[in-house]
């Protein structure tokens, strides 16, 4: 589907562009906590943002730097409720060359915006690339078990919507079979991989081969190459 093709390109580009720039933030921060001046600032106020969820507050400080110029600052980080009180002493850090980039001396402060871009970049990088993999790994399952695997003659059964995959306002469809083992005699369900039609129309036999992983019965692949390739 064109559909899962975008969202497996925006998805893996947003991913790793989030990765870069957690990436990008530690890196300054490394670079921070090598090259930096201290220094003892006072938290003189609260900058309020607002957003659908609220509102939150970033302090801002002022220190004295080297040059004994009074710096003010607005930390990078703001929470709900303010996670220091007015007039809370902390230890700055800033570059000699731009100290109105001065940070406080906290994890949260330094190490926040990289932990938290990296986790949601590592998210959006994982679903990008389960898109692309998922599929790919069923594939070569499907054409191992059909040169390696064990060849059964299956009763189809029905086709059912497969209600856990919703992808643009659809959701795929899976062919149910059943096969009498005689070994057992126990019957077996087989359900296929997602197909993004409803394939009721195509499907003129109540056979249906199916390939059994030999060491693992429990892996199968139903072959579907009967149905028309373009719709698929």
């Amino acid at each position: 589907m064109k559909v899962l093709d975008i969202i497996k390109y925006v998805f893996t580009f947003v991913g790793i562009a989030m990765l870069a720039g957690a990436l990008f933030l530690y890196q300054g921060t490394r670079s921070l906590l090598t090259e930096a001046a201290r220094a003892e600032g006072t938290v003189v106020n609260f900058m309020q943002a607002y957003s659908s969820h609220g509102v939150t507050y970033a302090p801002v400080v002022h220190f004295v730097n080297r040059n004994n110029e009074t710096i003010v600052f607005v930390s990078s980080t703001a929470t709900n409720p303010p996670g220091y009180a007015k007039g809370e002493k902390v230890e700055v850090l800033y570059f000699l060359t731009k100290p109105q980039e001065a940070r406080i001396n906290s994890f949260f402060s330094l190490w926040g915006g990289s932990v938290i871009l990296g986790a949601m970049g590592a998210i959006f990088f994982l679903i990008g690339a389960g898109v692309t993999l998922v599929p790919m790994l069923k594939k070569r399952q499907g054409e191992y078990l059909k040169e390696q695997g064990r060849a059964i003659e299956t009763d189809f059964k029905s086709v059912r919507v497969n209600n856990a995959v919703f992808v643009n306002g659809r959701n795929p469809f899976r062919v149910l079979t059943q096969w009498k083992d005689p070994s057992s005699s126990e019957v077996r369900v087989f359900e296929s991989n997602n197909i993004w039609y409803d394939p009721t129309s195509h499907i003129n036999s109540q056979r249906i081969r199916v390939f059994l992983d030999k060491n693992n019965p429990k892996k199968y692949y139903v072959d579907l190459s009967f149905l028309p390739k373009a719709e698929e």
